[in-house]
């Protein structure tokens, strides 16, 4: 789970014995119940990718409480909705499949669950039918599984959900600028 980089600064601050106890009783790579409750209960995460030349991008994903499921002990799915058209995550799953997920809960009691794993798109999963608005779906196979220190996460109450997250019943919220004159006729239909 460490790189001489990691060891480095661990032997300068003398944490070298907690990262391997930590390692060592903590770190799994395997989905329990637990995970899968706590990822189950949330409507957001943070998603880390990379380029083929490993320069970063950290994208926030959101959606409806439980879009992002554990759906087997070493398998992690999320749907990708309507966007930007970027696809800065996503294309760069295409040349390098590595992934760090940050859960995050902001309430009274906070909590924090990073993944590391391997991450493929898929556009042909019968899964996505049954996702309102999926047009792509993401599947993660995760390497290194571990909690994460809470205690600078702040208390933070959801006020409401996003008007733009998919509804199976209502017709999808466009955002505004999708009709800003500096995108006509550059903004493509939705997929699905």
């Amino acid at each position: 789970m460490y790189h001489e980089g990691n060891r480095a600064l661990q032997d300068a601050f003398g944490s070298r014995a907690l990262a391997d106890r930590l390692e060592e009783k903590l770190r799994r790579d395997r989905f329990n119940d637990a995970d899968a409750e706590f990822i189950g209960s949330l409507g957001f995460f943070f998603l880390a990718t990379a380029d083929a030349r490993g320069r970063p991008d950290c994208s926030f994903k959101g959606g409806p409480v439980g879009f992002a499921q554990v759906v087997a002990p070493d398998l992690l799915i999320f749907p990708d909705y309507d966007g930007n058209g970027m696809f800065k995550s996503l294309g760069n799953l295409g040349v390098n499949p590595h992934v760090g997920i940050l859960f995050m809960a902001m309430g009274e009691t906070p909590k924090r669950l990073r993944v590391n794993g391997v991450a493929q798109v898929v556009d042909d999963d019968p899964r996505i039918a049954l996702i309102p608005g999926a047009q792509l779906l993401v599947k993660v196979t995760p390497v290194d599984i571990f909690p994460n220190c809470p205690r600078y996460v702040p208390n933070m109450a959801l006020v409401a959900p996003s008007a733009y997250t998919p509804d199976p019943v209502e017709a999808p919220v466009e955002p505004a600028w999708k009709s800003f004159e500096l995108f006509e006729g550059v903004v493509p239909p939705r997929r699905r």
